[in-house]
């Protein structure tokens, strides 16, 4: 019996076994991107949850904050490893450097070794590690794939018995790979590029590695070995930023590559073109010359793949960008609840993290109370205006028609107070809770998505606090520009506007 056929044996005689319940699971790196998501996917699959964190407080605002134990350190302290494993089923080894600063090498087999014997020490059985997927053959690797493959090493030759899951591009809003994706592919509609964008990638989507992740903690005990994860698609980079275009609704991308670019130049030109710091970009660019496709897919012997098979790369895609929320992959609603929004950072995700939003926001005191605000919020639009340079949106009303939209046409079915789903000129009425918040989103031809936020909070003497907030999320160059085009307008616009609908509310209603 071969290998492979002893391993799909083992696995179907551990799922035919009565299911005992699960212990207690260790995760580290639980301020990160996939740490932060796998907690919430361990406690749903029934583990108790322990978090080693060198900084505590950065996960007080954790949904899953209160569910869980904290146990502060450094994973290279052993007098925290050893409280923090104390007890532990299950360990969790997500710790991994971006950085390329001399020594990061070497530090990472230290902390991994560390940990290691730690784990050893306390009677851990079982470790996962998600590490990077390598190429074929014995290449020069760069030193962030050269590392990982030597944490793996260390963690399998612990005597705990280890399964190391081995990934390349994670796609999933907050993965830093994806979000150079994004970026890239946003920003720009025509490029020149490094040679790396003919690499051939297999990408995978985040509810897929949470899930073998979890699925790990369950392996039969012999199990100690290496596991390719990978999507369904072997993709180039540069058929990735072409398909992430058409999901997105944008044009297809010109791209030129040129051999001229060295990884720290290519580095620097992410860092130039993108939000993400390019000490942050480096490493994972040097990667990118690698080919980076699956081995083998023996991981299906014990998680076998789920029906309808693992998510392809447009619906992971897709998913990212439209943020559907689902039980099995901790999402992030938007600031603004239209599919294909923005959303708000995840906490722990970097700040660059989820695609653009520009905003400009304004605020104001005034002495009425939240629900005289909250009327003149009500009548806002149509006769009543926009209490702000009536010229200047007459104008925007009239660029609107004059490119095919509705204007200032429409005006407003009821005059005295909004309802969701209402239309307001050029806007439509998509949240209202009344005396607390009103949010419009626009509706004239734009080049991305845009809202108009009202947010009032009541103040100690009685009075009203009141947050402007103009939201707005970019679709290609094009949106970038016209943000760039218009704000100048926006001291002209939207300062005077929130202090008149303060002031408007101050003074005494008028008899009718």
């Amino acid at each position: 019996m071969t290998q492979h056929a002893e391993e799909t044996q083992r696995a179907e005689e551990t799922q035919r076994a009565e299911v005992t319940e699960p212990g207690l699971a260790l995760v580290t790196g639980g301020t990160g991107y996939i740490g932060g998501r796998l907690v919430g996917e361990l406690l749903a699959a029934g583990f108790r949850v322990r978090v080693l964190a060198r900084h505590p407080e950065r996960l007080r605002d954790r949904p899953w904050a209160s569910r869980v134990e904290i146990s502060p350190g450094d994973a290279r302290d052993p007098e925290a490893l050893a409280k923090a494993l104390s007890g532990v089923e299950v360990a969790y080894y997500l710790l991994h450097s971006l950085s390329v600063d001399d020594g990061f090498e070497q530090e990472e087999e230290d902390t991994a070794s560390g940990f290691a014997h730690a784990a050893s020490s306390a009677g851990v059985q079982r470790l996962v590690y998600l590490g990077g997927l390598l190429p074929p053959g014995t290449p020069t690797l760069s030193p962030h794939l050269r590392s990982r493959r030597r944490v793996g090493e260390i963690l399998r030759a612990s005597g705990v018995p280890t399964v190391e899951l081995r990934a390349a591009v994670i796609i999933g809003s907050g993965s830093v790979s994806f979000e150079i994706l994004r970026y890239l592919t946003e920003r720009l509609p025509a490029m020149t590029t490094p040679r790396w964008v003919g690499s051939r990638i297999q990408p995978i989507a985040v509810r897929d590695v949470l899930r073998y992740l979890v699925a790990a903690a369950r392996f039969p005990h012999e199990v100690n070995r290496s596991f390719d994860i990978g999507g369904p698609d072997v993709l180039t980079y540069a058929e990735m930023m072409q398909r992430y275009a058409a999901v997105a609704g944008l044009r297809t991308r010109v791209i030129i590559p040129v051999p001229v670019l060295s990884p720290g130049l290519s580095a620097h030109w992410v860092g130039l073109v993108t939000p993400v710091p390019a000490s942050i970009a480096r490493p994972l660019v040097e990667s990118l010359k690698h080919e980076v496709v699956c081995h083998e897919h023996d991981i299906a012997a014990f998680v076998p793949d789920p029906d309808g098979g693992l998510m392809p790369f447009d619906d992971a895609v897709r998913r990212a960008l439209a943020r559907v929320k689902e039980a099995d992959v901790t999402t992030r609603w938007s600031e603004a609840s239209t599919p294909g929004a923005p959303a708000k950072p995840w906490p722990g995700d970097p700040e660059w993290s989820g695609g653009t939003l520009y905003r400009d926001v304004r605020e104001a005191r005034t002495d009425a109370a939240p629900h005289e605000v909250f009327a003149v919020l009500d009548g806002i639009g149509g006769e009543n205006g926009w209490y702000s340079l009536p010229v200047a949106w007459w104008a925007r009303g009239l660029l609107d028609r004059l490119s095919g939209g509705g204007g200032l046409r429409r005006g407003r079915r009821n005059p005295d107070r909004l309802a969701v789903g209402d239309a307001v000129d050029f806007w439509r009425v998509e949240e209202r809770v009344p005396d607390e918040l009103l949010r419009l989103r626009a509706e004239m031809h734009l080049p991305g998505l845009a809202w108009l936020e009202f947010a009032l909070a009541p103040t100690a003497t009685g009075g009203t606090h009141l947050v402007q907030r103009a939201l707005f999320h970019p679709r290609g160059l094009a949106g970038h520009l016209y943000w760039r085009g218009i704000a100048p307008f926006h001291a002209l616009v939207f300062g005077p506007m929130v202090r008149n609908i303060a002031a408007a509310a101050a003074r005494p209603p008028v008899a009718r």
